[in-house]
């Protein structure tokens, strides 16, 4: 199994290992062009377009008429699947939104002596558009990107969220994502994929009516449609290629590391599958387990070019140098794989999520655990975090001066605002202490 094998052992070394991985943003600027016609495409000509776009990528046939799912068939999904797996869904469901609740934030309020009153109201956005990629034709339901994007919506108190998601070649959709839905309480869903459907949630269409913020994931269609409404919209964020960074000493099992590696590899070919460690033992007996594990695995030549490309084992002299190199890298996921990880974690500047110890491998938090799932990538950790319930939450300052406040402060208002030359700003402060 073709996995490089890097040293570090100081920043000196940092700045070949950069200049490696930013190969993996390589933009396709011809993609802008055409996600720019899609987009004007869908403001002007609404459903129409939409219904063009879907017939020809998606399902053959298909009408303006068949974009929204019936209510009853997303009820009736419920059916559609085994009743264990409703168990698990309900359970997922109900953790992550437990995790979610402990994000809300309260609106607050502060009173000087002199009555003036200060804060700050919070408040949800009206309505929110959330995409879920189709999945190999539909056939592999991203149910956990329909849960982890609704959720935060909910806790936050959007009042509306539509769903949009590229229908199969028979014009459904697969019945996990409906019953996910509807065990969410989500009943707006709409067929439409790629950038055409988040061009109509940003604009609206004579059938799905404008939202204010969307979130979701998607390929590049969808990442750069999204890229190109920021300012018009808001967005959760535009993340790259999945990557996973893990920080092992000599307690780490191999296998598992393996498999841990594995499984961001399978995702994607530029998906990054990192290992950090001191001991070139473990790092030995890491690489033939990848080797054996990738060769079982249903995408291991999706997995095999992913660990070619941009899988890593980076050796370093001690654990120091291994937590220097891991916040350099700034990983999307973090695994501590170490024997004391909480000895370790006050030293991890830069992770979008930390997994910790042996036992917590990342599919625990892609699905289960209750923390948010989506998360930025490309070492965007440095200064973005999760998605979560603020995404959905807009703030807005609350200023009641009292006249005892105005009287007391307004000369020097007045003189600040003619300091930038702004005459009609200090009048209207002067003019209430005649």
């Amino acid at each position: 199994m073709p996995c490089r094998e890097l040293k570090y052992a100081d920043l000196d070394d940092w700045t070949a290992i950069e200049e490696w991985l930013e190969q993996r943003k390589d933009p396709d600027t011809k993609v802008d062009t055409i996600v720019r016609d899609i987009l004007d495409n869908v403001k002007n000509r609404g459903d129409e377009a939409l219904a063009e776009y879907t017939a020809k990528f998606d399902c053959e046939g298909f009408t303006a008429d068949m974009l929204r799912v019936p209510t009853e068939a997303i009820s009736a999904a419920l059916k559609d699947i085994p009743d264990t797996d409703v168990a698990i869904l309900e359970e997922a469901i109900e953790r992550i939104r437990s995790f979610h609740n402990n994000q809300k934030e309260k609106s607050w309020w502060t009173t000087a002596e002199d009555g003036t009153i200060l804060g700050q109201m919070v408040r949800p956005v009206d309505r929110v558009g959330l995409y879920v990629p189709g999945g190999q034709g539909g056939e592999t339901p991203l149910i956990s990107s329909l849960i982890m994007n609704a959720i935060p919506a909910q806790v936050a108190g959007v009042p509306s969220i539509a769903v949009t998601s590229p229908p199969r070649k028979d014009g459904t959709l697969n019945p996990y994502i409906l019953a996910t839905a509807a065990l969410l309480g989500l009943d707006e869903i709409y067929l439409a994929g790629s950038a055409w459907a988040i061009g109509a949630l940003a604009y609206g269409t004579q059938s799905i009516a404008p939202c204010d913020v969307l979130a979701g994931p998607g390929n590049i269609f969808v990442a750069t449609a999204k890229s190109q409404l920021i300012g018009q919209v808001g967005i959760d964020m535009v993340a790259g290629p999945s990557e996973i960074a893990i920080l092992a000493d000599e307690s780490a099992n191999p296998a598992w590391l393996a498999a841990d590696m594995l499984s961001q590899a399978e995702h994607d070919p530029l998906a990054a599958s990192l290992l950090v460690t001191h001991d070139s033992k473990l790092a030995a007996k890491v690489k033939e387990e990848l080797a054996t594990q990738c060769a079982a695995l249903p995408r291991s030549e999706i997995a095999a070019k992913s660990l070619a490309d941009w899988g890593a084992i980076i050796i370093t002299p001690d654990m120091e140098a291994g937590i220097e190199i891991i916040n350099q890298l700034a990983a999307e996921h973090l695994e501590l794989s170490v024997d004391d990880p909480w000895a370790i974690l006050g030293k991890i500047r830069h992770a979008g999520a930390i997994f910790m110890g042996h036992n917590s491998p990342e599919p625990v938090g892609d699905y289960f655990a209750g923390p948010n799932h989506v998360l930025p990538t490309l070492r965007t950790v440095r200064f973005s975090s999760a998605l979560s319930v603020q995404n959905f939450c807009k703030k807005s300052s609350v200023i009641a001066a009292s006249p005892n406040y105005v009287a007391e402060h307004g000369d020097k208002i007045a003189r600040l605002a003619r300091l930038e030359g702004l005459e009609a700003h200090a009048r209207s402060v002067e003019c209430r202490n005649k």
